[in-house]
C-alpha cells in the first residue's frame, strides 16, 4: 500500500496572516474612535459657548446620535470581519514556499527588462531571431512567457531551397540545415563543431548509448524492458524523459518497443537540442524543470530523470519534481533515476529520504563514487545514484 506523502515545505507561522489583519483592524478602529470623539467634543463646545436656539440644539443632538450609530456599526463590522478572518486557514506552507521559487508566470514580473525585449517586435512580420538568447534566460529564471501572438517564428531553411529530407533512422547523422544556428560567428554553426559529449554525435557516441553497460550504474534498454516484464509493470508504451537532451532514449525505445517517449529539453549554451530531437522523429518539450509536467495524471508507463536532475536543484523544488513524476505515472509505472549525483552525506539523509517517502518498490539501487566514472580528484566526495523504482499498484 502506498505511503502517505510528507511535505518538507517550510511550516511558517500559521496564525501570521489573521494576526496581521487583526492589528490593521485595531488601528482602523482607534482612528475612527478618535475622529468621532473630536467631533463630539467640537459639538459640545459649540453648544456650551454659543447657546444656540432649541432647533439648532436638536439638530446637533440628532447629528451626534448618527455619529454614535456609525461608531457602533463600524465596531460591529470590524469584530465580525476579525472573527471570520481568524477562522480562515492560511495557505499551505509548501505552496507559499514554492511560490517563492518559480510559479508559472509570476516570476516574469521579476525580470521586466528581459520580458520587454522578448515581447518587443513588429506585428505581422518575422519574430526576432533571439529565441535562445531571450526565451532561455526567462525559462531558467522560472518565467514561462506567453507566445508571441502576432509575429512569425523563424524556421530552418534548406540550403538548396528544396524540401528538407530528414533521415528516417534516428541514429543517422543530421544535416546541418535541419536546425537554426546562431548568427554569432563565435558560436558553433554546425554539428561537427559541437562536442560529442553533448549528445549530437548520433552515429557515434549516441548509437551505443542505452545498449552497452559500462558498470552497475548503467541501465540498458533491453535490461529495462526485461525488468519491466519481471515486475509486472506491463509494456512500456508511453514515457517521459526529463532532461533527455537530443532524445536518444526516446529514439532507442521507439526502435526497440515502438514506444512514444516525450523528451523535455532546454537549448542550453545555444545548442539546438529541441530542433535536433524533433529532426530525429521524437517529441521535444521545451520546458524547465521547475514547472508541472505537461501531461495528464496517471498516463505514463515510465518517467526517467537524466543528468540535468541533480543536486543543483533546490531541495523543495526537487521534491515537487518527484511528486509530479508520481502524479503522471500510472499504477505499476516505473521511475528511473539515472546517474543522479550529490554529496555522499546528502544521499541518504536528503535525496534518498525523498525517494523513500514515495513508498515505491525498489527494483534497482546502485551507488558509486563520481570519480570512478572519469571525474576529477575533487569529485571524491560526490556519488552517483541510479535507481529503478516501481509505483505501487
Amino acid at each position: 500500500m502506498k505511503k502517505t506523502a510528507v511535505s518538507t515545505g517550510s511550516t511558517g507561522e500559521r496564525g501570521g496572516w489573521p494576526c496581521g489583519l487583526k492589528n490593521l483592524n485595531a488601528v482602523f478602529l482607534l482612528s475612527m474612535v478618535a475622529t468621532n470623539l473630536l467631533s463630539i467634543y467640537h459639538l459640545s463646545s459649540r453648544a456650551s459657548s454659543a447657546n444656540p436656539p432649541p432647533s439648532h440644539s436638536a439638530s446637533d443632538q440628532q447629528l451626534l446620535l448618527q455619529q454614535l450609530s456609525a461608531i457602533r456599526a463600524t465596531v460591529s463590522h470590524l469584530r465580525s470581519s476579525s472573527s471570520s478572518s481568524s477562522s480562515t486557514p492560511p495557505p499551505p506552507p509548501e505552496l507559499v514556499l514554492y511560490s517563492r521559487l518559480a510559479p508559472v508566470g509570476s516570476a516574469c514580473s521579476a525580470h521586466p527588462d528581459l520580458l520587454h525585449r522578448f515581447m518587443s517586435y513588429a506585428p505581422f512580420s518575422a519574430c526576432p531571431d533571439d529565441a535562445r538568447s531571450l526565451a532561455e534566460p526567462l525559462l531558467l529564471r522560472g518565467c514561462h512567457p506567453l507566445p508571441r501572438r502576432r509575429c512569425f517564428s523563424p524556421t530552418p531553411k534548406p540550403a538548396s531551397g528544396s524540401i528538407q529530407q530528414l533521415p528516417t533512422d534516428p541514429f543517422a547523422p543530421l544535416p546541418d540545415s535541419a536546425v537554426r544556428w546562431p548568427t554569432d560567428a563565435k558560436k558553433c554553426r554546425s554539428f561537427a563543431c559541437l562536442p560529442a559529449s553533448l549528445g549530437f554525435d548520433l552515429a557515434g557516441t549516441e548509437s551505443t548509448k542505452f545498449l552497452r553497460a559500462r558498470g552497475p550504474l548503467d541501465l540498458t534498454v533491453p535490461q529495462l524492458l526485461r525488468l519491466a516484464s519481471m515486475s509486472r509493470a506491463g509494456p512500456i508504451r508511453l514515457g517521459l524523459d526529463v532532461g533527455g537532451g537530443t532524445g536518444t532514449l526516446a529514439a532507442r525505445l521507439k526502435v526497440a518497443a515502438n514506444a512514444t517517449v516525450l523528451t523535455t529539453t532546454m537549448d542550453l549554451g545555444g545548442a539546438p537540442y529541441s530542433e535536433a530531437a524533433a529532426a530525429r522523429g521524437v517529441v521535444p518539450l521545451h520546458a524547465p524543470l521547475q514547472h508541472r509536467f505537461p501531461v495528464g495524471d496517471g498516463t505514463m508507463d515510465l518517467v526517467r530523470t537524466g543528468h540535468a536532475v541533480n543536486r543543483w536543484i533546490p531541495e523543495p523544488a526537487m521534491e515537487f519534481l518527484w511528486y509530479d513524476a508520481d502524479r503522471v505515472l500510472r499504477a505499476g509505472g516505473l521511475l528511473w533515476v539515472d546517474h543522479f549525483w550529490c554529496r555522499k552525506g546528502d544521499l541518504d539523509a536528503v535525496y534518498g529520504a525523498m525517494l523513500r517517502r514515495l513508498g515505491y518498490k525498489t527494483i534497482k539501487w546502485a551507488v558509486a563514487d563520481k570519480s570512478s566514472r572519469g571525474g576529477n580528484a575533487k569529485d571524491h566526495d560526490l556519488v552517483y545514484l541510479t535507481a529503478l523504482l516501481q509505483k505501487p499498484f
